[in-house]
């Protein structure tokens, strides 16, 4: 299956690089039902991304390691399915990440993941002269709080910018965030970042002691050549570059849950910033937020399809001229 879907997006594993790197955290959700019942599924933020861009069509990688068990086949027969480049990816003799997800309102979660396999991820692996056909690369979300994967993912960033590639952050604030040391990774990735992610809630956690207005100016001065893009659910996305300031509604859609929906949003922008770079900022903060939009309808961590998302693209605008 996996031959047949990167076939299909054009993507030739034994000729062409990836566009598209994503370097960071894959794991595996424990969601509870309730006193006698959990089920799995397998997710990640930087995972996701890189699944949403391969989905939509860009030639991506996710670049991290996985357990050899269960687990990693799971997240490595998702990986297949959604035309990701395997060479990225390594199956390693530890134990998997785990997020326990006691409660999802009022979020409740924690992680077990000592000396897991996440951790093991080398730069050293990957394939020979990737990096430098790589356009954009992510970084965010856990990966980059974890020593020693944190380290190696910040050197990763800082290279790729030195070469003169596109860099994604998005921090995705967890629990592990709110401990001194991390305001330091925080900082040098933004400042290392053309494109900087993060939602209402990450501002308020990543930022305690700030409103949203303050944290967004803190943000600011540490990247002010970055593009912000700032996502509030229900409430919409916001464009922030310099003087320039956009808005963008939220897609109308009937929601199955918000999991992945943010994923969904910044892999949209990336994906459009590859397949579309002649667009107008405010056509890929369209199209983000429509990606944003198909997930939500899809219970877990969906990545949408091109054409899905053209055709909320579609039926947006056939509303407004209707009206």
């Amino acid at each position: 299956m996996a031959a047949r879907n990167v076939a299909a997006q054009g993507f030739d594993m034994t000729t062409t690089f990836p566009r598209l790197i994503v370097f960071g955290e894959a794991l595996t959700d424990f969601i509870r039902d309730d006193a006698q019942h959990w089920h799995s599924i397998a997710g990640g933020s930087c995972w996701n991304v890189a699944r949403v861009g391969a989905r939509l069509g860009v030639p991506t990688a996710f670049a991290g390691t996985v357990s050899r068990d269960t687990f990693g086949d799971e997240l490595m027969r998702k990986s297949a399915d959604a035309g990701l480049d395997l060479r990225f990816i390594r199956q390693v003799d530890r134990a998997p990440l785990l997020a326990m997800v006691v409660s999802k309102q009022p979020p409740h979660y924690f992680f077990i993941g000592e000396n897991s396999a996440d951790l093991a991820f080398d730069p050293a692996d990957l394939p020979a002269g990737a990096l430098d056909a790589a356009e954009i690369v992510h970084v965010g979300s856990l990966g980059v709080v974890r020593e020693p994967l944190a380290a190696r993912l910040i050197d990763v960033a800082q290279a790729a910018r030195a070469a003169g590639k596109r860099i994604s952050f998005d921090p995705n604030f967890r629990a592990p965030m709110a401990a001194p040391s991390y305001r330091d990774t925080l900082r040098r990735l933004a400042g290392l970042a053309d494109w900087i992610k993060v939602s209402d809630e990450d501002l308020r956690g990543l930022f305690p002691e700030l409103d949203e207005a303050a944290a967004l100016a803190q943000l600011r001065t540490w990247a002010p050549d970055a593009t912000m893009l700032v996502t509030r659910g229900a409430s919409g996305m916001q464009l922030l570059h310099r003087d320039t300031v956009l808005f963008q509604p939220a897609f109308p859609t009937e929601v199955a849950d918000t999991v992945g929906c943010g994923d969904a949003s910044i892999g949209g922008w990336l994906a459009s910033q590859l397949a579309r770079p002649d667009a107008s900022a405010a056509e890929h903060l369209r199209y983000a937020a429509a990606c944003a939009a198909v997930a939500c309808a899809h219970a877990g961590a969906y990545a949408p399809t091109a054409a899905e998302v053209t055709d909320m693209i579609d039926r947006s605008a056939d509303a407004v001229v209707s009206q």
